[in-house]
């Protein structure tokens, strides 16, 4: 066929091409102009303290506005965030999930929180309750980690300081480590007093040396074999106390970065206003009308096989009356 033949048939099936376009884009125009007034708002987040700075944070480097801006989203739209919003404002998890909206200003670490309803009153209370719910799930969890860490590295630490008062009760002796290092010391001093005494002759002072020797070695052997034990428990001690003191670290931080993200300073919630019915048309009739448009145009081509299939059919049953009329 040749641009001549399409717009023969284009003028025949005007009234498909132009009725099914108008029709889609009425019944659209319609369903949005007496559907129930929408309403909205936009809650502003902005806490650049809780990206970039100090390496222990949870968002750092060059991707790190990107990845709180991600973490917020999957927060706001978690069902646990939902329900617990649900339960604060009395609306539907599924209504919320529908209206919520959440995007990245720009470049930075700021973004926005936008609300959509049919009831003007939920919408501010549900701003409010997400931002709140949504930071405290990305950072109060945090800080409650941190103080189960803490817990149990004090809980180590109590324990193996509980091992070493058995371990000095069971051996009658208290901390055998100095002792042991207080009875070389002896030992050293006795030596050098001996053999001082035998340079100058003072043999009743060499003789109270020397047992004084033998009762000093006599100690050191007796708290030799007992030594690795007791060392191996001050060193689960010195480990566990090391490890309360990385988790208080943590657990300091993760205050902090609970504290910057108080919603009361870095959330808040602008005026609700009225949905633009004129811009909720011109997103929706045009969308409407062009999908009209290429159902109009596969409705025609249809509608032409189908004509040119009939006429074949039709042709001969004409010719005998053709014939006998000649």
């Amino acid at each position: 066929m040749e641009i001549v033949d399409y717009l023969r048939v284009a003028r025949r099936r005007l009234w498909v091409l132009l009725g099914v376009p108008l029709a889609a884009a009425l019944a659209v125009g319609l369903f949005v102009g007496l559907s129930p007034q929408r309403y909205t708002a936009t809650c502003y987040v902005a806490a650049p303290a809780l990206v970039g700075g100090a390496a222990a944070q949870q968002y750092t480097g060059t991707q790190a506005a990107s990845q709180f801006v991600a973490a917020f989203k999957a927060a706001a739209t978690s069902p646990k965030v939902l329900d617990q919003v649900a339960a604060d404002t009395g609306v539907a998890a599924g209504t919320l999930r529908d209206g919520l909206a959440v995007a990245q200003v720009g470049a930075s670490s700021q973004l926005t929180l936008t609300y959509e309803a049919a009831k003007r009153t939920t919408v501010e209370p549900v701003l409010t309750a997400t931002a709140r719910r949504a930071l405290d799930f990305l950072f109060s969890s945090q800080v409650n980690i941190a103080t189960e860490q803490v817990d149990a590295a004090s809980a180590d630490v109590t324990s193996a300081t509980a091992a070493i008062a058995d371990w000095e009760k069971t051996n009658k002796v208290s901390q055998p480590d100095k002792l042991y290092q207080a009875t070389l010391t002896e030992i050293a001093a006795l030596r050098q007093q001996k053999l001082s005494m035998e340079a100058v002759g003072n043999s009743r002072a060499v003789a109270a040396a020397t047992a004084a020797l033998d009762a000093a070695q006599k100690r050191l052997d007796a708290l030799g074999p007992k030594l690795p034990d007791y060392q191996s428990l001050l060193a689960q001690r010195d480990a566990a106390t090391g490890a309360l003191s990385q988790a208080r670290q943590g657990l300091q931080g993760a205050r902090a970065q609970a504290q910057a993200a108080d919603p009361a300073q870095v959330a808040s919630v602008g005026d609700v206003r009225a949905v633009s019915r004129v811009r909720a048309l011109a997103t929706t009739v045009l969308p409407a009308a062009a999908g009209g448009l290429l159902l109009a145009v596969l409705l025609v081509v249809v509608l032409e096989l189908l004509a040119r299939r009939a006429a074949p059919a039709a042709a001969p049953s004409q010719a005998p009356v053709l014939s006998r009329a000649a």
